[in-house]
């Protein structure tokens, strides 16, 4: 399937699109950048509840990643949306709440694209926690995992595209 498709799309997914998902977008895309393949991979990020429409990531979210060298200032809140099922090949979501919730919400014929983002790393979780009623180290934590899934997940589509 991806093989033939001139760019394969990746859509983050978390709760409000405000700290787990828009960090996974912007390490990701750093990464793609990085790689030389922006022209062969789409990126995107959307929270499955509406709580932060047209909002910028969480500033504690910003700061973290800034210090690592990424920047998530483009990014803007935006609520999972139906045509976006059929949109991307990969919809990551950052915990199994999510995943579910997308899976109720998607057509059967989509759910194989609903995947958890530390399938593509070896870390002993297999959810990225929500930062967001914690401090500073959790946001840190998140961008651990991330990273970590972030180069799995690109190494996965240099393989697929061959």
């Amino acid at each position: 399937m991806i093989e033939n498709k001139e760019k394969t799309s990746v859509l983050f997914v978390c709760m409000g699109n405000i700290c787990r998902s828009p960090t996974a977008e912007g390490v990701f895309r750093h990464l793609v950048e990085q790689g030389g393949l922006s022209e062969h991979i789409e990126i995107d990020s959307a929270g499955t509840h509406a709580y932060h429409i047209n909002e910028p990531p969480d500033r504690r979210a910003t700061a973290a990643a800034e210090r690592r060298g990424y920047s998530l200032t483009t990014i803007r809140a935006r609520r999972v949306v139906d045509a976006d099922f059929e949109r991307f090949d990969y919809i990551i979501a950052m915990d199994r709440d999510n995943v579910e919730r997308l899976v109720e919400k998607a057509e059967v014929e989509h759910h194989d694209k609903i995947r958890l983002f530390l399938e593509f790393t070896n870390a002993q979780e297999d959810e990225v926690p929500d930062p967001y009623y914690g401090g500073a180290a959790g946001f840190e934590r998140v961008l651990d995992l991330v990273e970590d899934a972030s180069r799995g997940l690109l190494e996965m589509l240099r393989k697929s595209r061959g």
